[in-house]
């Protein structure tokens, strides 16, 4: 594809975006759906980048059944996925009128498209989203980050711009985990001691690195962007990106993205961090790829408490001087050492965790029209993410490591601090 906005180009129009010299698209009447949804005036225009299996059935179309939001454009550099979206965007509103594009820039550059959802691969994350912010979109995002320096520049990025950020993760609004971690923040279990995290196994085979054509109408290139250049196999993309570090972190960062947020929530660490991490990991061999398919790892807070983070059934539990709570199977049954523990009401006086019934797409809209923090905004997600991160250069490493969590680096380890941050492959140094 030839790309039409070049990186100067779209600069210039980002800062366009922003202004009232810019001029703007119009979403015509057509667009605006049938009776029964709100009036154009009161829509909330998004933009969708990133539409495969995730990016679809999980994002988009949980925003085409939102009355106050109005899909207007899709991305994706796979043409399948790219046609798939647009045509259910176009069925829902009943015309031909959802902008298609294979250069997330495009829809970046659109001043009428009031926010994003970003569904593409880890290492587009942050960057698509810093772009967006400054164009003056409110932005949704896929969890996680790549790195833990790209992650604080995030933060830093959407409070300066003043944008509505919401990490992805659906989680926070299922009742089970809200449950658990109110109770436990409500000292129902006594003081907690000891969390255990349990997350899937990585991949059974370790990819064919063995370079093949490039599917036609995929656009590589674009598809790497911001990632060192690597041969095309359909073992790198899609799905497939998790398993390699360039792209992701493994299960540890996938489902960890979840699951280390209840510990974290439960534990009212939400705003810091382990002092501590160690543990070991089994990686594929042979192949592409890089991440760990099992792991093993400790982390240990500064007031003691050991969170352990193991592969196997995704669960979590807390353990106290006075009992546990936890379940085992993502949204599993909630059980408990005791009965009452179970039955404890949480009064109007206890610790009530914000969360968001109606789900993570109903509290982001919510969100942008109020200008509110959503219930998983950047620094929440940030200090979670790094649990991870830390984690796996904890395993790479292969030794313990020290922590510092206000200052976001390791203790008198400069070879592990190298590994807080990537750089980006020329013209994708958007950060």
């Amino acid at each position: 594809m030839n790309y039409r906005i070049g990186r100067r180009a779209f600069l210039k129009q980002t800062a366009f975006a922003v202004s009232s010299a810019a001029i703007p698209y119009f979403v015509p009447s057509s667009a605006l759906g049938k009776a029964g949804a709100a009036a154009a005036s009161e829509r909330i225009t998004v933009g969708f980048i990133g539409t495969g299996d995730h990016g679809i059935n999980m994002n988009l179309k949980s925003y085409l059944a939102q009355p106050d939001a109005q899909a207007v454009a899709v991305c994706d550099v796979d043409p399948v996925n790219l046609h798939k979206a647009r045509d259910l965007v176009n069925a829902r509103y009943g015309n031909t009128g959802c902008m298609t594009t294979q250069d997330w820039r495009e829809i970046v550059a659109r001043p009428d498209i009031d926010a994003v959802m970003i569904s593409t691969p880890d290492h587009w994350h942050v960057p698509i989203s810093i772009a967006a912010a400054k164009a003056g979109k409110d932005v949704q995002c896929e969890k996680p980050t790549l790195t833990v320096e790209e992650g604080r520049r995030l933060v830093e990025i959407m409070d300066r711009y003043g944008r509505v950020f919401q990490w992805s993760t659906e989680d926070r609004a299922v009742d089970v985990y809200h449950r658990m971690c109110e109770l436990v923040r409500n000292g129902r279990i006594g003081n907690v001691h000891t969390i255990k995290v349990e997350l899937p196994v990585g991949p059974d085979t370790p990819g064919n690195p063995e370079p093949m054509p490039v599917p036609e109408g995929f656009e590589y290139d674009m598809w790497l962007g911001p990632a060192p250049w690597a041969p095309y196999t359909k073992d790198r993309c899609h799905w497939n990106f998790r398993w390699i570090f360039d792209y992701s972190g493994g299960m540890l960062t996938d489902w960890g993205a979840h699951l280390l947020d209840g510990a974290q929530w439960g534990n009212d660490t939400e705003h810091t961090g382990p002092v501590e991490v160690e543990g070991q990991g089994i990686f594929c061999k042979g192949g592409l790829y890089d991440t760990a398919r099992e792991y093993h790892l400790q982390y240990t807070y500064a007031d003691g408490v050991k969170l352990f983070v193991d592969s196997g059934e995704p669960s979590l539990r807390f353990e106290g001087t006075e009992g546990w709570v936890g379940n085992r199977g993502w949204r599993g049954k909630l059980e408990a050492s005791r009965p009452a523990i179970l039955d404890s009401a949480i009064g109007p006086n206890d610790v009530h965790l914000y969360t968001c019934p109606g789900g993570e797409q109903r509290n982001f809209l919510d969100c942008i029209k109020s200008r509110q923090a959503c219930y998983f905004p950047p620094e929440i997600g940030q200090r979670c993410f790094t649990i991870a991160h830390i984690g796996n250069i904890a395993m790479r490493l292969g030794r313990k490591l020290r922590w510092n969590p206000e200052e976001e680096r390791f203790v008198n380890d400069d070879e592990a601090n190298r590994m807080l941050r990537r750089t980006a492959r020329s013209p994708w140094d958007l950060l």
